[in-house]
Order: structure tokens, then sequence, then C-alpha cells
């Protein structure tokens, strides 16, 4: 309910600006169901490479700030509102076949086509058990990355998901939150939770292989199938500390 108070207060709001600029319209899904019990499967992390493999990123000079307002230069291709909890970190969209996806800080991904200004799609990225018992922060700080067809987006409402980019259907979310950059991978996505632990995640499936503590949460980084977190090393195949 409160988000939907404040989603009326905004257009209200915002509805004296340019008549054209989409205020959060579109198709949106629901908010994701992801529980609160993680599916821990404590199996070794198979076929793994040697390195990260390199994706194609598309040049993308739009920005958004902390009201959740995309745009290309001065010009306004979304206008979002602010959220009433949120985190001081700067975040950039992303950008791939004609399309901006932008993570805010109200929870939710957003699909723009930048010439029209049409909202594609708008997905809620954050469990519901942090939206009960008052504001929550939900902030999605984590840089979005695109591998294919795919989105995968990890916010701070206790939720990581992969995200159909054509439609905004989910695959899969799995509950666990992050803030920092995570390592993709063909078959394995390498996260560092809120929680204070580091998990190996199944992309088939979002089943996490394994979970491991971390003395400080740090963003992972992958080299030769170890994981380093800091001053930690874990063996990417079987999560255990080196």
């Amino acid at each position: 309910m409160r988000r939907y108070v404040l989603l009326f207060c905004s257009i209200l709001i915002l509805a004296g600006c340019d008549s054209h600029d989409p205020i959060l319209p579109g198709v949106r899904t629901s908010i994701f169901d992801t529980g609160t019990n993680q599916n821990i499967l404590n199996t070794d992390v198979p076929d793994l490479p040697d390195a990260v493999p390199e994706r194609k990123v598309s040049e993308c000079n739009y920005t958004i700030d902390s009201t959740n307002t995309i745009r290309d230069g001065d010009r306004r291709i979304f206008v979002g509102f602010p959220a009433p909890n949120s985190v001081d970190v700067e975040t950039h969209p992303v950008c791939d076949s004609g399309y901006v996806y932008a993570g805010l800080n109200t929870g939710d991904v957003v699909k723009v086509a930048p010439k029209s200004r049409n909202i594609e799609w708008m997905v809620d990225v954050y469990s519901q058990s942090n939206m009960t018992g008052g504001a929550a922060t939900v902030d999605i700080v984590a840089p979005l990355v695109i591998d294919g067809t795919w989105l995968y987006v990890g916010g701070m409402g206790n939720a990581f998901c992969k995200i159909n980019t054509s439609n905004g259907n989910k695959k899969w979310c799995t509950p666990i939150g992050t803030r920092h950059p995570f390592v993709l991978l063909k078959n394995v996505a390498y996260v560092s939770g809120l929680d204070n632990a580091l998990y190996a995640i199944r992309l088939s499936d979002g089943a996490i292989y394994w979970r491991a503590e971390l003395e400080k949460v740090k963003a992972p980084v992958y080299d030769k199938k170890v994981i380093n977190v800091g001053k930690q090393r874990f063996d990417a195949i079987t999560g255990k500390e080196l």
C-alpha cells in the first residue's frame, strides 16, 4: 500500500511536467514471492572456465538520479519518484539492442525505449517480506548484467533475479540481497550477499550450489577457478576457503 500511495502522490506532483513524460506506466509484474528459504544444494559447481567470458557491452550515455529520473543529456526519457529510504550510491543504466535498462531505488527494474520514451516493462525485484512493517531499503545498486536474452539483477530487497529482457518475465528469483557487482559465468553467478555470505547460484533455476561465510562483504573477483573477496580466497568449485 505504501508504494501505491507514493506513486499516486508522485503522479499528482509530476503531472504538471511535460505531458509526454512517462510517469511509471507500462506493464508491471507482481512482487516476486521469493519467500525466505534458500535452496542450498551443498554440491560442487561443474564446468568452470579459467576466466570470466567477455561480453559485448553497448555504450550507454544515459544517467539516472536519486529521484529515479533517467536522462539523455537534458532530455528526460523516464520520470520516476524518490524512495522514502535509499542509499547514497551512484548507479548507471545499461543499454542493449536500442533499449535502456535501469535499477531504481524503489526496488524496480525498468526497460525504456529512449526515442519514444515508451516503458516496455517494469519489474519489482524484492521479496514481499521486505515490504511489511514499514519502509524498507530495496535499492538496486549492483550493476545490471545482460547476457543474451537474460537480465541478471540483484537488489537490497532480498532478491537476486533472472529476467527475460523481451517481456520482463522472471525465470527465477532467489532470496539473496546484494549491493555489490557480481560475477557471471556460463552456468553460475557468484554473489556477495548482505548477510555476509558468498553464494554460488546456479543460473538454470536459481538454486545455490554452496554458501560460504565472509569476514567482510566486498565484490567477488574470479580468476582460474578461485573467487577472491577482499583478503579471502575460495575454491570456486567447492566453496572451501583456501
